[in-house]
């Protein structure tokens, strides 16, 4: 005789997704494995936004989550559309501030709250070869990354159902037939600056267009600035090394003001990441269901990942437990979610970028207009 499965639900990907679909389903009274895998470079530099603590309070660790450690945000300012800047502060928000995160803080306790409801929480464990049984139970292979070079002890479980929280990879998804669209080819190039203990705290953060694409900084908890260039990787500044990120950042107007107070622009190169707006072509399938970027991933500039990471993560695991309790209609209540804050973005997106017309002939910002005007001709639009 076949073994129950172990758990109700494995969740793929110890982030913010991840971590509010283990959140809800631990609250509704399931099994859950929680699986972080812990690998690429860690992500600095991330904002949430006021409405996020109205989130993190449905989960129950607003305080736990928010209280100490990271910075507050106290508005955005922006040079786009001229170069004269342009302020939105959340004195009025009815949430108060927003948060310049330490993000490896941040998924650390939601990790340790997910735990601490009743999860079972795996550290720098990646999640394999799913195979659906035939008693409509998935079989998987947890392997431990804690081993030398990555390689540790291999184990199998079983579950009623999966998550795949893996970002913009959406590695379970895509192994069940998914498709993964995309609508941009964005890169980030970012740097951190050193700490700045006697600069005046920056409160805001801020963006600054130029003719290849955009600019962001802000400080972090650590006092380091982050420093990032979003461009297409076929332009020029994606070939340049550190010298011509450095020169490029010297020549903005506001970017550069605020470095000063950190030293000398560095030499060392920026890194690089995917930054490009993504989604899969269905959020839910057999036996599994997508949150966070494997669902739908969003330019920075929306400043929506982690709140809409947070949203979709407690939307799938709400209804992944009620499809487990025999709702047919939880799963397609989701898509429609997604769908829907899908939708909420690109009419932003298109609206943010209609807003830049001074470099509209140059090859970034052409590519991002012809989305405003799908009747017009491609010019130089990506292959």
């Amino acid at each position: 005789m076949t073994p129950p499965p172990a758990y109700d639900v494995v969740i793929a990907g110890g982030g913010p997704a991840g971590c509010a679909a283990a959140l809800a389903l631990v609250r509704a009274g399931r099994r859950v494995l929680l699986a972080d895998a812990g690998t690429g470079p860690p992500k600095v530099g991330e904002a949430l936004v006021p409405v996020g603590r109205l989130l993190l309070a449905d989960l129950g660790v607003d305080r736990a989550v928010l209280d100490t450690g990271h910075l507050p945000c106290h508005g955005n300012l922006s040079a786009w559309g001229s170069s004269a800047l342009h302020a939105v502060d959340f004195l009025r928000d009815p949430y108060g501030h927003g948060w310049h995160l330490d993000r490896p803080l941040f998924d650390r306790r939601l990790r340790a709250a997910a735990h601490t409801a009743g999860a079972e929480v795996a550290e720098r464990t990646v999640v394999r070869r799913p195979a659906r049984q035939p008693d409509g139970t998935w079989q998987v292979r947890l392997r431990d990354r804690a081993g030398s070079a990555g390689r540790g002890a291999e184990r199998a479980v079983r579950c009623r159902w999966l998550v795949d929280a893996t970002g913009r990879r959406a590695a379970l998804a895509v192994q069940a037939g998914a498709r993964r669209r995309t609508g941009d080819r964005l890169t980030a190039l970012h740097l951190l600056l050193d700490p700045a203990p006697d600069a005046a705290a920056d409160g805001r953060s801020l963006v600054e267009s130029d003719q290849h694409g955009w600019w962001y900084t802000a400080l972090l908890p650590t006092r380091q600035r982050l420093v990032a260039y979003f461009t297409d990787p076929d332009l020029p500044p994606a070939a340049r090394g550190a010298e011509g990120f450095r020169a490029r950042l010297l020549a903005t107007r506001h970017i550069s003001h605020r470095t000063r107070p950190h030293g000398r622009a560095p030499f060392r190169p920026p890194r690089r990441a995917p930054a490009h707006t993504a989604h899969l072509d269905r959020v839910h399938g057999d036996g599994w269901t997508a949150a966070g970027d494997a669902a739908a991933a969003f330019d920075p500039l929306s400043s929506q990942g982690i709140l809409t990471a947070l949203y979709t993560g407690l939307s799938a695991g709400e209804a992944v437990d009620a499809r487990l309790r025999g709702d047919p209609t939880a799963l397609p209540g989701y898509a429609e979610k997604v769908a829907t804050a899908r939708a909420a973005y690109e009419d932003g997106h298109r609206a943010v970028h209609a807003q830049e017309t001074r470099w509209a002939d140059r090859p970034f910002w052409a590519r991002r207009h012809h989305t405003l005007n799908p009747t017009a001709p491609k010019g130089s639009d990506p292959a």
